[in-house]
């Protein structure tokens, strides 16, 4: 009786790949719609997290052990930090000039 209850599910390539693909599309409708540099950067962030959940995913089930996908992403990661940082100084720049972190008026600005 208690084994009828018990209902087992298994994740799967699939799931992984489904969870990517919604990271990937909230990333890239965030960074279209989005005006300030911040929700452009989280939206970044987004693809970039979409990116290495597929490289673990594809590599826990290709097999061999080589953990190529998890080395990947943690490069992944390091980029997106550094990036975060740059565009982060870049934010504070433009809101020190413009006294806004809105994308549509960076045309003021000449270098």
């Amino acid at each position: 009786m208690a084994d009828e209850l018990v209902s087992v599910v298994m994740i799967g390539l699939t799931h992984y790949l489904v969870v990517a693909a919604v990271l990937f599309c909230a990333g890239v409708f965030t960074m279209t719609t989005k005006r300030n540099a911040i929700g452009i950067l989280i939206g970044v962030e987004l693809v970039l997290n979409s990116a290495s959940v597929n490289l673990v995913a594809f590599d826990r089930y290709r097999g061999g052990g080589a953990m190529d996908g998890q080395i990947t992403a943690l490069f992944i990661i390091v980029l997106a930090a550094a990036e975060a940082a740059l565009a982060v100084a870049i934010c504070m720049n433009f809101y020190k000039n413009l006294a806004t972190i809105d994308v549509d008026r960076g045309d003021v600005l000449q270098g």
